[in-house]
């Protein structure tokens, strides 16, 4: 992700410098990372290149919420791997941008039609997301009475969209979520 994140964000070469030692690998990954950096210091409303259509100009801005999402799933990720994984909990503010993010601009660009119809409310303690399930569409956000609702603490509607684990509740058909599983 983060070679591929360099070239769309700088127009380098999506191929990072290929490695021969460990020593030479960690140069490699820091001098990305410090591209990255780079990138990201400028004005957030700095247009850049994206591999998402979006329906307007992406900008610095959208790729750092971008990449938070990611890493923040990713150190989920590489602290369950650890014998005794500490506690982490996100912000409810940062894991409702999470879901936003997840269900308005992921979901209607990378799934394709499921051939599932229904709806699927998404909740947490502030804020309700509906989802529209058309077999021959993209799922989309919109209104209507859910045959499933997703509802919990925002962390862990967060996680649960995510396909981590959590303790989200689920009322209704839970297979209407598989349209929507995370890549």
């Amino acid at each position: 992700m983060l070679s591929y994140t360099v070239a769309a964000i700088t127009d380098r070469n999506a191929e990072p410098p290929r490695a021969s030692t460990w020593e030479d690998a960690l140069g490699c990954w820091d001098g990305q990372r410090m591209a990255v950096r780079e990138a990201l210091r400028r004005p957030a409303d700095t247009p850049l290149r994206s591999p998402f259509p979006h329906g307007g100009p992406v900008t610095v801005e959208d790729w750092t919420r971008r990449l938070a999402h990611e890493f923040a799933i990713h150190r989920l990720d590489a602290e369950s791997a650890l014998l005794t994984p500490p506690v982490t909990r996100y912000r409810t503010e940062f894991a409702e941008d999470g879901i936003d993010e997840f269900l308005a601009f992921l979901t209607p660009r990378r799934a394709k039609p499921s051939g599932r119809e229904g709806i699927v409310q998404v909740s947490t303690d502030t804020r309700t997301w509906t989802v529209l399930l058309r077999a021959d569409q993209p799922p989309t956000l919109g209104e209507g009475v859910p045959d499933l609702t997703l509802a919990g603490p925002a962390d862990d509607v967060y996680r649960a969209l995510w396909g981590r684990p959590n303790h989200a509740g689920k009322v209704g058909d839970a297979t209407l979520l598989e349209p929507l599983a995370a890549p």
